[in-house]
């Protein structure tokens, strides 16, 4: 609790304990004469609590109308308790003062903890950087910390900046990224990023970005800002609220005043200080809080039960979009699968198998693709790169180049075609790149990427869940791509697309799918971009450390698990659950007590709950959206 949650509190037990005693004073039997026959002796005996307790709201209400902002709660809460003491209801009028407060601490007090939560569970922002000298290390600030500087990170400390490790290893801690508890290993060479704590050795480690740019600044900058993109249930409880509250003062002002004039026209007493207290009861239950203050609470708990669980979501209108997706549309390689190639077959090699593996690694050696990869790690000998001049790479084709001054190319069938060389199909399941060499078929090489351990499991639980729709979209051959779409089940599969076919495909899907049904696109968040920000809700996965995920994502899983993504969605859903749980109480409870209130069979003290108690029992349902499971 805050200084200032501190301060409301004591107002309240001084006013409760205040409310209580004149309450016993002018009680029957204990009744002190001047204080309980004055009523003018009593109104400033109850003034006193009623100040107490609430001066600061009718500040505010006067603030409102001095700056002709006039219809908002504490407008409302004035005017209705004033209203009170002036009909000679001085207990109800304190009271309603008291118990507004008390609900009103309550609801800061949660937005609070929701926010306390949340910076715990995302406690990743280093407070200092150790940073090497020639008289030993020194404590400093991150944002002081230039790109090039070796900083020294021991056991327990976080790690402050992302860097390259150039002394010594260490098992490092990922959950307040990944949600994930599993320690991962490193050493010499390895990148290394910021937020993760050190577990067991010392490191030395040289940074590679300003703390400004590096992984950690940037997750807890889209944290902070995620509340500025509204979702629509959030728009429309704001503009309900804007019209709803000089509605209810109107209609109030009118319940004072049309039935008791109507009374006197038809010869009948005109009641009007029953018809002025049906109305400030009106006021009372008619106060907006619970719906004004839940609704954003529940998508602010939702991200950070998300946050907690390892997935990023950049605003809650992507969190509602999330809710709603039916159909998904996967990138394959890094997403269903590991990424990791394999040499697993050379065929119809007119040459010894090392000598075409030598030829095909270099040609490859200035790619960062996978696949080259998975080339030059079969190879597993050093790389003369002085051996390779006028390399060329042609999208979706593959690359040529020249290797100890003899043409080569090397990629898929099309580039083959491209080059008029005549090759041989290969029958075996994977990614086959054809090698010619001066013009001539050289032979092919078989590699098979890796399924992720949990793929089939992400697209059953993802089916369980009603996204029946599955799509995979890659580039690579159509004999690869559907023994993966048959292995994992997944509905629709599209191979051999170039980059921009994925975009064309996913518009395509998006204009055949029903209008209120959502498509989510699943990429690796570095090559699929333009795709990303196409679909109706962009997710990358296993993005830790990527910029390109951060900055291209709706909705980004920090680290490669697939099962994450029915994980992301359950999350969603059970955020607009309780969001419309909370919409159709609040609103079905003040229209019942508001009915109630019109026709005099309310009073003050059921307008309490209906604004009070309705607004505690709201927030306590939009709490709930912080508690996550990890995966």
């Amino acid at each position: 609790m805050n200084k200032k949650q501190k301060k409301v509190l004591i107002r309240i037990i001084i006013a409760t304990v205040l409310l209580i005693v004149i309450g016993v004073v002018t009680s029957e039997g204990l009744a002190i004469p001047i204080l309980s026959d004055n009523m003018w002796v009593q109104l400033v005996i109850y003034l006193i609590p009623y100040l107490v307790i609430g001066y600061d709201i009718l500040k505010k209400a006067f603030k409102g109308i001095k700056n002709r902002q006039v219809f908002d709660e504490n407008f409302l809460m004035a005017v209705a308790t004033v209203g009170a003491m002036a009909l000679g209801e001085y207990r109800e009028g304190v009271a309603v003062m008291l118990f507004y407060q008390i609900g009103e601490l309550f609801q800061s007090y949660a937005v609070g903890k929701s926010r306390r939560n949340i910076s715990e569970l995302m406690d990743i922002r280093p407070d200092y950087a150790n940073v090497e000298t020639e008289n030993g290390t020194e404590q400093v600030d991150p944002d002081e910390v230039e790109i090039g500087t070796v900083i020294v990170v021991t056991p327990g400390e976080k790690i402050p900046i992302d860097g390259i490790v150039v002394d010594g290893n260490a098992s490092i801690n990922t959950s307040a990224l990944t949600g994930e508890s599993v320690p991962r290993n490193v050493s010499v060479g390895d990148e290394v990023i910021s937020g993760c704590i050190n577990m067991t050795g010392v490191l030395k480690i040289k940074t590679t970005r300003e703390f400004g740019e590096s992984t950690v600044s940037k997750i807890l900058d889209l944290v902070e800002n995620a509340s500025s993109k509204k979702s629509r249930s959030e728009n429309f409880i704001s503009r309900f609220a804007h019209f709803y509250t000089p509605a209810v003062c109107y209609g109030a002002l009118a319940l004072a005043l049309i039935p008791p004039i109507v009374r006197m026209i038809m010869g009948l007493p005109a009641d009007f200080t029953d018809w002025i207290y049906r109305a400030l009861t009106f006021l009372v239950i008619s106060c907006p809080c619970a719906l004004v203050i839940s609704i954003p609470l529940t998508f602010f708990a939702g991200i950070g039960g998300a946050s907690r669980a390892g997935v990023l979501v950049k605003g809650s209108n992507y969190l509602e979009a999330l809710s709603q997706v039916k159909h998904i549309v996967f990138d394959k390689t890094g997403t269903l699968t590991k990424g990791i190639f394999e040499v697993t077959g050379i065929h119809h090699s007119i040459r010894e198998e090392d000598e075409l593996l030598d030829i095909a690694a270099h040609a490859e050696s200035f790619s960062n693709h996978p696949i080259a990869k998975s080339i030059m790690a079969a190879h597993g000998k050093d790389i003369d790169k002085s051996r390779v001049t006028d390399i060329e790479e042609i999208s979706g084709k593959g690359i040529k180049a020249k290797v100890d001054g003899r043409d080569v190319a090397i990629g898929n069938s099309k580039l083959m075609e491209l080059n008029s060389v005549a090759y041989h199909e290969c029958h075996h399941v994977g990614t086959i790149l054809h090698i010619a060499i001066d013009g001539e078929y050289a032979g092919h090489i078989v590699i098979s990427d890796v399924l992720k351990d949990n793929s089939k499991a992400a697209i059953s639980k993802l089916k369980n869940i009603g996204v029946n729709h599955t799509v995979m979209l890659t580039g690579d051959i159509k004999s690869v791509a559907e023994y993966v779409a048959e292995e994992l089940g997944i509905s629709e599969v599209v191979s051999e697309l170039l980059p921009g076919d994925k975009v064309a495909k996913v518009e395509e899907l998006l204009e055949t799918k029903p209008s209120k049904e959502k498509l989510a696109f699943v990429g690796d968040g570095i090559n699929d971009a333009p795709v990303l920000s196409r679909a109706d809700v962009g997710i990358a996965m296993g993005a830790l450390g990527s910029d390109a995920a951060i900055e291209a994502a709706d909705i980004v899983l920090m680290d490669d698990d697939p099962l994450k993504i029915a994980k992301a969605i359950g999350i969603a859903r059970k955020c607009m659950r309780i969001v419309y749980e909370n919409i159709y109480f609040a609103i079905g409870v003040k229209l019942i007590c508001l009915l109630l209130g019109a026709l005099g069979i309310a009073n003050m003290w059921l307008a309490i709950f209906a604004d009070v108690g309705v607004m505690v029992i709201a927030v306590l349902n939009a709490i709930r959206a912080l508690m996550v499971k990890r995966v």
